[in-house]
């Protein structure tokens, strides 16, 4: 479809202007956060990347196209963790302005390599080297201290079966590796020299998937294991804490005589120490011999994990029929701002603002796998629990299997954001773990969404929503073996990280070249000669200019 001249002339006029230019970077850069839950319009991760791709494209300077980085990614951030709103206030946009620093560097790189005239050599190197930027991006903010892997754009495909299979290869960073490769392409599509790299780019990205999707080794079913999931959901006002411990008993007791495997609690299910309350540990023990199997709980509580560690801890512990079992898994990761303040006594401040952590939780020290003598049929099952937050790092589920864990256990709670995209988007990401490591995941609340996935990242059974008070069983398949993910690790972040490397190489020698050739005729006094670079070409024709 052609755009009138009129129209189009209006359009460049107010992308030419600084004010609407940045408030158009900032909506393109949201764009694609409608990709993920609750709106979970998948597809649109495959295009939502174009608008800002062909606004960097058409930045004058390098100095502009930074800038659309910038506030592209601050976009991108605000409306993925647009829930944290009602937390941290004005706070977030501060964050959101800061961690969007990081794709400055990737408007330069989109520039370099999309800037007109475009020649067949760098739309070829944009197909790579855009999406192994943005890989760039993604590994340096899932550091815990800069906010943790939350809203990866791999993770919204968690519901597109092929997309799972490529997780099960390169985990949920070679997803995003390919999402961004087709932007990539699908934005070359507009440039008249580049369109058959772009339908390439395109094909091949398809026939990849395929048979990633086709070939790429899976885990054999192994058997089933009765999981119940109970879920009290939300109870507030006085006494809450004792209070839906008492839910969370009466829930329990229901699911005697369903020949049961584990009963598993959300976080923050318990608020006291059993260790140092033997009557709190004593009802769960009843509750455990009632129902005839172990009751994985989570205590958020304070007590002393050794000389010097007296504070609040987040813990998954086993509660059997003869009482505490001693399994017990101390949360290693934890939620900045809402567990603890980082640099507290400069950033300490945030607490004034919002509903940030007035007293720091503190952390566990290493990975704990949990063994179920009994259940499998008697087989015994090991699990890996997990603790709210830590489901986003594809480190630690990838550890846990590792490790021999058999079934992936998360405990979460969403009270805080009930009412927004944060449980949906929290629950699915139990999908992705479940893939990348052939393992089946259960995600349980205490509030939010609870959800159970098969070995290969499939659904199982109906959710509870986030206004279900209520407990659920599932048959959950089990899985022997292992996927490539967790056999070769993350090799998609080393591999962009090559690729990049290489290509700053390369630019870094041309660079040197071009001075090297112009400086010693302007040093003479002559007039320069105009040499094309392989880039530097008819945009209609794709012909060197002369």
């Amino acid at each position: 479809m052609r755009i009138p001249a009129g129209r189009r002339e209006q359009w460049e006029r107010m992308l030419r202007s600084g004010r609407w230019r940045g408030c158009v970077a900032l909506l393109a850069g949201a764009l694609p956060a409608l990709a993920f839950p609750a709106p979970s319009l998948w597809w649109l991760a495959y295009v939502g990347l174009v608008p800002w791709l062909l606004l960097i494209r058409s930045a004058g300077t390098g100095r502009r196209a930074a800038l659309d980085g910038w506030l592209g990614g601050t976009g991108y951030l605000l409306a993925v963790h647009h829930w944290l709103m009602p937390s941290l206030h004005v706070f977030i946009v501060v964050l959101a302005a800061l961690l969007g620093l990081l794709w400055a560097p990737w408007g330069l790189l989109v520039f370099r390599v999309l800037r007109a005239p475009v020649s067949v050599a760098a739309a070829m190197s944009a197909v790579v080297a855009v999406p192994c930027g943005w890989l760039m991006i993604e590994l340096v903010r899932s550091w815990e201290g800069l906010g943790g892997p939350w809203g990866l754009l791999g993770a919204s495909q968690w519901e597109v079966a092929p997309a799972l299979r490529v997780a099960s290869v390169g985990g949920v960073w070679l997803v995003s590796l390919v999402v961004v490769a087709v932007n990539t392409a699908i934005a070359l599509l507009f440039v008249a020299a580049a369109r058959t790299v772009a339908v390439i780019g395109i094909v091949v990205c398809a026939l990849a998937v395929g048979a990633m999707a086709q070939w790429a080794p899976q885990p054999e079913r192994s058997g089933v294991a009765r999981i119940a999931v109970v879920q009290p959901g939300v109870i507030a006002g006085p006494h809450s804490v004792e209070r839906r411990l008492a839910v969370s008993e009466r829930l329990t007791g229901e699911l005697a005589g369903r020949d049961l495997d584990l009963v598993v609690w959300g976080e923050s299910s318990v608020g006291v120490d059993l260790s140092r309350h033997p009557e709190a540990a004593a009802r769960i023990a009843a509750l455990s011999r009632r129902v005839g199997a172990d009751v994985l709980v989570n205590m958020d509580a304070r007590r002393t994990g050794g000389p010097g560690r007296t504070g609040i801890y987040k813990s998954a512990v086993l509660v059997g029929p003869d009482g505490l079992t001693g399994d017990r898994y101390d949360k290693m990761r934890l939620v900045p701002f809402g567990e603890y303040i980082p640099a507290r006594s400069v950033l300490g401040w945030a607490t004034s603002l919002g509903k940030a952590a007035g007293e720091d939780r503190l952390r566990g020290t290493h990975p704990v796998t949990m063994w179920l003598p009994g259940a499998a049929g008697g087989k015994g099952l090991r699990i890996g629990p997990l603790i709210c937050f830590e489901t986003a790092f594809p480190d630690m589920s990838r550890r846990l299997t590792l490790d021999g864990a058999q079934l992936l256990i998360a405990q979460s709670s969403t009270a805080t954001f009930q009412h927004s995209w944060a449980p949906e988007q929290h629950a699915s990401l139990g999908a992705l773990r479940a893939a990348e490591n052939g393992r089946p995941m259960v995600h349980a609340t205490l509030t939010g969404v609870s959800a159970v996935y098969g070995p290969q990242g499939e659904r199982i059974g109906a959710p509870l929503g986030t206004d279900t008070s209520g407990a659920a069983v599932f048959d959950v398949p089990l899985a022997s073996g292992t996927t490539l993910y967790v056999r070769l690790g993350d090799w998609p972040v080393h591999g962009a990280a090559a690729v990049l490397a290489v290509f700053c190489a390369f630019e870094g020698v041309r660079s040197l070249r071009r001075r090297h050739r112009v400086g010693p005729a302007t040093a003479s006094g002559a007039v320069a000669p105009v040499v094309a670079s392989p880039d530097e070409s008819d945009e209609s024709t794709g012909r060197s200019t002369p």
